[in-house]
């Protein structure tokens, strides 16, 4: 200011008074300047907004939500089928045929592939011959026990007319008992044999592997001629026979920072673009939270469904993801679940 009041005075003393107007103008305006700070923080409208221009204001806790810092928690994570089943034999045997290829649907219950077991055949033969004499067997002893009771009954009755004696009653009693257990006996020979054929039929029909679930078939290591194990043998992934997952309802399993799970909720929205698909970018959301922290990598996984995702997605694709999260989001969300 008294740089300003020293060149006013050297202006009255040797400049005219047209060139001191305009002297005295620059002077002012070099006054009243300073310098300039801009902080840029998240993007919000200012108060009003573009409502306020059209003369609406903002209700108070919609502009209050919106003034609100937001911020995005990038990650990636895979692409990952839920209902994914391996197939094993439940019983051993050789392959004689594979009715299915590596990228086929299948539907749940269709023959993936058939199996064939001399000897699991020879069981069933077995047990049908056996059920076919056990049936032989209680026939006769139903005629004998037929052939006691009416023995009995005739006993019985002459008896009663003391024309027959009570040892001879007593024979008759015995000797119907005697055939009834046997007929009795028979009857659980004949359950029995329906049994183990009913055991046999089952691992018979056992060496026609059937699809438990309906999917794509994403990986087949069965060939015609390969000897495989049993169920209860084969402990190990890489000893099964093929693995059929469910294409229809992918999901995304992604990790964040640990730090970041303060602010991670289902619900959350955001962003995935796949590495094979950089030019599709679809919709995501929250829909579960890994309940442990990796301790390994310091991270939670978080589970993402997906809306319109690209339709050639595949199991173990890498994707990359981006939530918005911050304050405003979530004052909002909780706002309207208290309403509700």
């Amino acid at each position: 200011m008294a740089f300003a009041a020293t060149a006013s005075l050297a202006v009255v003393l040797f400049y005219p008074p047209e060139a001191l107007e305009r002297i005295e103008t620059m002077l002012a305006g070099f006054a009243n300047s300073g310098p300039t700070i801009s902080v840029r923080e998240a993007e919000a409208p200012a108060e009003g907004g573009a409502a306020a221009e059209h003369g609406r204001a903002l209700p108070a806790d919609e502009a209050a939500s919106s003034a609100l810092p937001t911020r995005e928690v990038t990650s990636s994570g895979y692409v990952v089928a839920p209902d994914i089943s391996t197939v094993f034999s439940k019983y051993g045997g050789r392959i004689v045929a594979v009715e299915v290829e590596a990228g086929g649907r299948v539907a749940a219950g269709q023959v993936l592939l058939r199996l064939d077991d001399a000897g699991a055949r020879f069981t069933l033969q077995g047990a049908e011959i056996a059920r076919q004499s056990a049936g032989l067997a209680l026939a006769a002893k139903t005629i004998e026990l037929a052939q006691a009771r009416s023995s009995l009954t005739r006993t019985e009755r002459l008896a009663g007319r003391d024309a027959m004696s009570a040892q001879t009653l007593e024979e008759a009693r015995t000797m119907f008992d005697t055939a009834e257990n046997a007929a009795l006996q028979a009857r659980q020979d004949v359950a029995k044999a329906d049994l183990d054929i009913e055991r046999a039929r089952e691992q018979v029909d056992a060496l026609a592997v059937r699809a438990p679930i309906s999917g794509t078939v994403t990986r087949l290591t069965a060939h015609v001629g390969d000897t495989v194990l049993s169920r209860e043998d084969s402990v190990r992934e890489n000893e099964s026979l093929l693995a059929i997952a469910d294409m229809t309802n992918m999901v995304i399993d992604a990790d964040v920072a640990e730090a970041n799970i303060a602010q991670m909720r289902p619900g959350l929205r955001g962003e995935a673009v796949l590495d094979g698909f950089p030019d599709q970018p679809f919709a995501v959301e929250v829909s579960k939270i890994a309940p442990m922290i990796s301790r390994e990598k310091g991270t939670v996984t978080l589970r993402l469904s997906l809306s319109s995702p690209p339709p050639d997605m595949r199991p173990a694709m890498v994707a990359r993801i981006r939530l918005v999260v911050g304050e405003a989001g979530y004052t909002t969300d909780h706002q309207q679940g208290a309403e509700r």
